[in-house]
């Protein structure tokens, strides 16, 4: 028997020819049934030798067992296939020496800064906030923002220097 080569079983146990026979009746059917639940052919027929095992270790149990023993054998097989499913195996989980997960970039920081600076543009007078999202944030030149404002490019300049000044004035009160 190919199955279960290595594995020597005591010789006045039940098991060889209870095996032998099961292997014999059983082993096609198992190996279709294993086929169709998982997709690698060599898995499946680790699954069904496992099960020729677990059969051979309760061969004591089988003998004296009212019901189906072939129903036995399928529910086993099914047991291991989800079992090995669940297993980290399945889940492509290996166990490493590395001391935890990799370090990652601390964005606290910029996530920080860019809610501060919402928060001291909010604080601005519509007029003075326009000048510097036109400025700034859209990269506009001074007179770009002052014909999109319908404004002289000098009211621009003067918003500008106010916005900046109280801006390094909230700034400074709140503790930044």
């Amino acid at each position: 028997m190919t199955l279960l080569a290595g594995i020597a079983p005591t010789t006045s146990s039940p098991a060889p020819r209870l095996v032998d026979e099961l292997v014999e009746q059983h082993r096609d059917a198992l190996l279709a049934y294993a086929q169709r639940l998982l997709p690698d052919h060599h898995l499946a027929e680790d699954i069904v030798q496992e099960t020729f095992i677990r059969a051979w270790r309760h061969a004591d149990r089988l003998l004296n067992r009212e019901g189906s023993v072939r129903g036995w054998l399928f529910k086993v097989a099914r047991n291991l296939i989800v079992d090995r499913s669940r297993s980290a195996y399945a889940r492509h989980e290996t166990v490493t020496t590395d001391d935890g997960d990799p370090a990652q970039e601390d964005h606290t920081g910029p996530a920080h800064a860019s809610m501060e600076a919402v928060s001291l543009l909010r604080s601005l007078s519509p007029e003075h906030r326009n000048v510097l999202v036109y400025l700034y944030i859209y990269g506009l030149t001074v007179d770009e923002t002052a014909r999109v404002l319908c404004v002289p490019a000098g009211t621009v300049r003067s918003r500008r220097h106010l916005a900046l000044r109280a801006l390094r004035n909230r700034r400074a009160s709140l503790g930044y």
